[in-house]
């Protein structure tokens, strides 16, 4: 028997519980590397890398140097590790020193020493290291046509480091002979870790072909400075078969499934079934969100698939195609307000989707949790949810609604959540 609990409340319970199996002490504990005979540098990217930073220097037996990079505003004190802050989701001048200072901590070492690489979602951004002949400029112009592009993100990602002097291992080779020991928490469908924050530690099979293809795939409006770096023979990046790396380790520490799973456990325990439908949904945020609708109203009108009251729980990471400047928001915002739309007038259906590092696009919530009187309540502020749907502004319309979902910074990245209750 369910308990007895407001739909809202419970659906925080199971975000709450998804972003604390992917919070970092445990993962780190449990793939501590072997310690070496030389020294112990660690460098770091990502929106949880500064809290990555403390639990390692907690489960850390001997002495550690070495620097991290994370978004402003989301530093956490640390004792041995520098902790950098710089801009995301577009890189900036800070970034640009980061990815300097994370080159200069790996050099001069030697096969006695080891290098741990911190990496979670959000690096690519935080490290922009444009290849000779490029410059920030065209980094940026890089990042806005892919963030408007609708491309999945690994796709993203293979061209991010085809435009980059840090990305796709490149930042490993430069620590030779070290060893380096990545511990990665995964924001990527399917969880290949040469794709998370662009693989600056581990090399992809991606190639400069591919990258060329993701270009005129989506028609990306690129300056010619980086058509010609993706053109010549020096965008290629290390290939995962390199002997560079052959003494390399690479751990999951924590994924989107992880994540799941633990919400799953905590429905159960508030006495609700919960199924998980995948860890690695993609397409745009409007059309999943449609697919989803229709499965829940099925499910609310028909018992089918599932019998009420049920949850289904999903992952990955959507995208939006930019359809015009000036929206608010991110992905879990439009996967919302569209679903909103889809069960407008529908009782006994509620939705969260959230990020699980805490920021969902451009503002600072998480996401929203709405309900088939979502769109109802839009419109009573005199506002047309269909139309700011249309110009990708669903962080006003949750806004207007109430439906705003607001946690600060988690610590961590497992990409989206989202949790469906049919009651």
């Amino acid at each position: 028997m369910a308990a007895s609990i407001d739909p809202r409340d419970l659906l925080r319970q199971l975000f709450d519980a998804a972003v604390r199996a992917a919070l970092p002490d445990n993962g780190i504990r449990a793939h501590l590397p072997e310690p070496p005979k030389g020294r112990t540098v660690v460098v770091g990217a990502g929106k949880g890398a500064a809290q990555l930073a403390q639990a390692l220097e907690k489960a850390w037996d001997g002495p550690l140097t070495g620097a991290v990079v994370t978004r402003y505003g989301y530093a956490a004190p640390c004792e041995r590790i520098a902790v950098l802050e710089a801009s995301h989701p577009e890189p900036d001048e800070a970034g640009l020193v980061a990815a300097r200072r994370l080159f200069d901590e790996v050099s001069g070492l030697g096969p006695d020493d080891l290098v741990i690489a911190l990496i979670c979602g959000g690096g690519s951004a935080l490290l922009p290291a444009p290849p000779d002949g490029l410059g920030l400029a065209d980094e940026l112009a890089v990042n806005r046509a892919l963030l408007a592009s609708g491309a999945p993100i690994a796709e993203m990602n293979t061209l991010r480091k085809h435009v980059s002097e840090i990305k796709g291992g490149r930042l490993a080779r430069a620590a030779r002979p070290a060893r380096v020991a990545s511990l990665i928490v995964s924001d990527i469908p399917g969880d290949n870790p040469a794709l998370v924050a662009s693989g600056p530690t581990v090399p992809d099979a991606g190639t400069p072909e591919e990258a060329r293809a993701i270009v005129a795939r989506y028609a990306l409006d690129l300056p010619e400075a980086v058509r010609a770096h993706l053109a010549g023979p020096d965008c290629a990046a290390p290939a995962p078969g390199d002997a560079d790396f052959s003494r390399d380790t690479v751990a999951i520490i924590a994924s989107a499934a992880v994540s799941l799973e633990a919400a799953r456990d905590e429905a159960a325990r508030l006495g609700y079934d919960a199924v998980i439908l995948s860890d690695a949904i993609e397409g745009e945020s409007r059309e999943v969100a449609r697919v989803l609708a229709a499965m829940a109203r099925e499910i609310a009108a028909r018992d089918r698939p599932f019998a009420r009251p049920v949850i289904l729980l999903s992952g990955g990471e959507t995208t939006v195609t930019v359809r015009a400047k000036g929206g608010k928001g991110g992905r879990n915002g439009e996967f919302l307000l569209s679903f909103a739309l889809a069960i407008e007038g529908v009782s006994g259906i509620t939705a969260l989707a959230a990020d699980t590092d805490g920021i969902d696009g451009s503002e600072d919530n998480a996401g929203g949790i709405v309900d088939g009187g979502t769109a109802g309540r839009v419109r009573r502020a005199e506002a047309d949810p269909r139309a700011l749907l249309d110009r990708n502004d669903a962080w006003t319309a949750l806004s207007l609604a109430g439906d705003l979902l607001v946690t600060g910074p988690t610590g961590t990245n497992v990409n989206d959540f989202r949790a469906i209750l049919i009651a």
